[in-house]
């Protein structure tokens, strides 16, 4: 009989942010001041340098939806990406566990949907032409 081995745990997540979104320049700060107990690399979706990570992904979509790519290969869309990302900070990971039961899944499926649907209509995109943007200051979605 061989021995049963379980899969190794994630021990890198890679998130892929709009930065011509001010809300996700906004939410990547958050998430970067956050203590971390899996390390996030915070990379501009459809960056030259996330292509160069991760060239089989399709980076179009990773722009109209937060993608986030675990160290082994894991993709995580949509409200798995944001529960996954919950997951790897020390504050909120028993938040993210609760999420995932049959009692939180909706509440994090409405707030994607949520978020989704002020980007889409409340947010400007950035400046044309600017690489990334900067998460505007002041306001209810400045820096804390």
């Amino acid at each position: 009989m061989s021995p049963v081995t379980a899969p190794a745990p994630v021990r890198r997540l890679t998130v892929l942010y709009d930065a011509q979104c001010p809300l996700c320049v906004h939410l990547r700060g958050w998430l970067q001041r956050q203590r971390q107990l899996v390390p996030l690399d915070l990379v501009p979706a459809g960056s030259p340098e996330a292509r160069r990570r991760f060239p089989e992904l399709d980076h179009t979509a990773t722009l109209r939806e937060i993608t986030v790519v675990g160290d082994l290969g894991q993709v995580y869309r949509e409200t798995d990406a944001w529960i996954v990302c919950l997951w790897a900070l020390a504050k909120y990971r028993s938040r993210a566990h609760w999420l995932t039961t049959p009692a939180g899944r909706p509440f994090a499926r409405g707030t994607v949907l949520a978020a989704a649907r002020y980007r889409s209509t409340a947010v400007p995109p950035c400046a044309p032409g600017a690489r990334e943007c900067a998460a505007p200051p002041g306001g209810p979605w400045g820096p804390r």
